[in-house]
């Protein structure tokens, strides 16, 4: 591979053959790496949704974002990879939004002028965090953006909107986005930290139609007063065991059911699908059906959420160490061929009903706001078949065993409540290892992963 291209020659391809114009602005100053968002001590970034209500003329304006916002980002992703594999000459964030500039002064794409330019700019600064997180081997490399299956959003930073704080409510706004004359009519939910200036908005449309309002801010989220068990000064703990039976059981035996939402709306769903393929494709027929299916998807996630967002809240706050097992979601979503395909597409369609993923990740955030510790225990801990009495390992179970014997102690157990148990019992293990490694003061971290333990271990 050739050796990659820059100095003059570089800025010649960049400004004669990319068409990327020059730094005028500030000529005698060199280029300067941009400065982040210096937070205050003990904030943190919070996200508040909100839905809104725009009226004809600002869903036609948001349209136009939401395409233009597309149209840059492809754009961008095409030019760098144009520069590097025809030139080998690599292009940042400040050399699209150069290009960005002539994009706007061309007639076939002068319609960009059209929408704010700080939104455009935001939707190639995401471009370049893709690309980096590429290089830092954390993410593939970024594929372009399609009308049909990308998500609608657009990201308004601090000079591209107007925010009045309401006298009579605080905590509630009045949002004028940049090119729209007439504020959002925005549903407040929930009020925000009185007296803050958002750090950013970002606008989004599912594919129901809804028009969303994210609202980050900085904001001192307190910790909750810790949890210790009955008459000690242990700290209280929870096992949680995820499985399809039972959507998550506890230590104690107490068990959240699977909701089965996709089953529950199967004969409705199937029913809109078989519908839909009877339409034209491109009618308005066709659009309707379509239109209900999103809703009716919508309706299933927001249930969803909601109540794993209950489930999960009442945990960190019953509990100060939390211990779940190291799910691979990924691989068990893994497709199959051959025998058995159908029985393993029940499975994975069952698996990602249950939204594992979604519950960890919330588990995740709420463990590090309120003061909680998140303890993930090894994939390969057996703590199905392993008897939580005297810990004697027994043979691989089915799927189908609920209950089971232990051979050694003769002890009975409900197949989850004893992994439950079991995986409480290698949490806390955990747990004390590295909170007794620790300096005297300080905390353990929010989040305890077994196959990171060496790394939170300090030497000694």
């Amino acid at each position: 591979m050739a050796d990659q291209v820059t100095g003059e020659e570089a800025r010649r391809i960049k400004r004669e053959v990319l068409g990327v114009g020059d730094r005028t602005k500030h000529q005698a100053r060199k280029a300067a790496p941009l400065k982040g968002l210096v937070r205050e001590p003990g904030t943190q970034q919070r996200v508040y949704r909100f839905r809104f209500y725009p009226t004809p003329d600002q869903a036609a304006q948001l349209t136009q974002t939401f395409g233009a916002c597309r149209w840059v980002y492809n754009e961008g992703l095409a030019l760098r990879v144009k520069a590097w594999e025809e030139h080998k000459v690599s292009l940042g964030f400040a050399e699209t939004c150069r290009a960005l500039t002539g994009w706007k002064r061309v007639p076939e794409t002068a319609w960009l002028k059209e929408t704010s330019s700080t939104v455009l700019q935001q939707a190639l600064r995401h471009l370049d965090s893709a690309v980096t997180r590429f290089f830092k081997g954390s993410a593939k490399y970024p594929q372009r953006k399609s009308k049909h299956r990308s998500k609608d959003s657009a990201t308004y930073v601090r000079t591209g909107f107007r925010w009045v704080e309401e006298p009579v409510r605080p905590g509630t706004a009045t949002v004028t986005l940049a090119k729209q004359t007439t504020p959002l009519d925005v549903r407040w939910s929930r009020v925000l930290p009185p007296g803050q200036l958002p750090v950013k908005l970002t606008v989004t449309r599912d594919r129901a139609g809804r028009f969303f309002l994210s609202v980050l801010v900085e904001e001192v989220i307190v910790p909750l007063p810790e949890v210790f068990r009955q008459g000690s000064q242990e700290p209280k703990a929870v096992g949680l065991d995820l499985g399809l039976a039972t959507l998550v059981t506890l230590d104690d035996g107490e068990k959240l059911p699977h909701p089965r939402l996709l089953a529950k709306y199967e004969k409705q769903l199937s029913s809109f699908q078989r519908d839909l393929h009877r339409k034209k494709k491109g009618s308005k027929n066709r659009g309707k059906v379509r239109e209900r299916i999103a809703r009716l998807y919508a309706s299933i996630g927001d249930v969803r959420r909601d109540l794993l967002d209950q489930f999960t809240t009442r945990l960190v706050r019953e509990n100060q160490v939390l211990v779940v097992e190291d799910l691979p979601v990924v691989n068990l979503l893994r497709r199959t061929t051959g025998k058995g395909r159908r029985r393993k597409a029940a499975l994975n369609r069952s698996i990602i009903d249950a939204a594992w993923g979604e519950l960890l990740r919330q588990l995740r955030y709420k463990c590090a706001w309120y003061g909680r510790t998140l303890v993930i225990v090894d994939r390969f801990f057996p703590s199905t078949r392993r008897c939580s009495a005297c810990h004697a390992k027994g043979p691989k179970l089915d799927v189908s065993v609920r209950e089971w014997t232990c051979a050694e102690c003769g002890a009975a157990h409900d197949r989850d409540t004893n992994a439950a148990v079991n995986l409480r019992d290698e949490g806390m293990r955990l747990y004390w290892t590295v909170a007794l490694a620790l300096p005297p003061g300080r905390v353990p971290p929010p989040v305890i992963k077994a196959s990171e333990l060496l790394d939170l271990v300090p030497a000694a």
